[in-house]
């Protein structure tokens, strides 16, 4: 079997009757560069946020639809940052301890973890991928996406 070096390939972008420009780019220069003595001219696509609509000639129809972040455990525990939880996570495949329960006070969350000070004074590292659920003794912040944020009271 033989080895063939590599060889960059240039591609033409757009078309003659407009298009981005009939220029040609080189997929080995990153993203959108012009291959400098190709001759053309290139444009850059527009940026464009996530949500917003294009039309078929590329163009950006703005909206002034709110942002909202996402529900997610993370930005739920961030608004809870303080208050003491008690977090059951599962182990598979553990022959030790299978199922673990922590208590602590939520200190930060992040995508894929949460950092908590237990009552001793130990900080813990707990992957959100263990998490099975967390309980709280009080009330906790809770802010839907799209609503204005409220405590969750509990019920009676």
């Amino acid at each position: 079997m033989s080895m063939q070096p590599f060889q960059p390939v240039s591609y033409q972008i757009g078309n003659e009757r407009g298009g981005f420009g009939g220029g040609q780019m080189n997929p080995g220069m990153g993203g959108g560069q012009m291959n400098p003595g190709m001759g053309g001219s290139y444009m850059m696509p527009p940026q464009v946020s996530a949500g917003n609509p294009m039309t078929p000639q590329g163009s950006v129809i703005p909206t002034n639809a709110p942002v909202f972040e996402q529900s997610y455990v993370e930005n739920i525990l961030r608004l809870n940052r303080g208050k003491t939880g008690t977090f059951y996570m599962t182990y598979e495949n553990n022959k030790e301890w299978n199922a673990k329960i922590f208590k602590g006070i939520v200190e930060a969350a992040g995508r894929d973890h949460i950092i908590i000070s237990e009552p001793s004074g130990k900080r813990v590292i707990l992957l959100t991928i263990y998490l099975d659920y967390i309980t709280f003794d009080e009330a906790i912040n809770y802010q839907y996406p799209g609503t204005q944020g409220n405590q969750i009271q509990p019920r009676r």
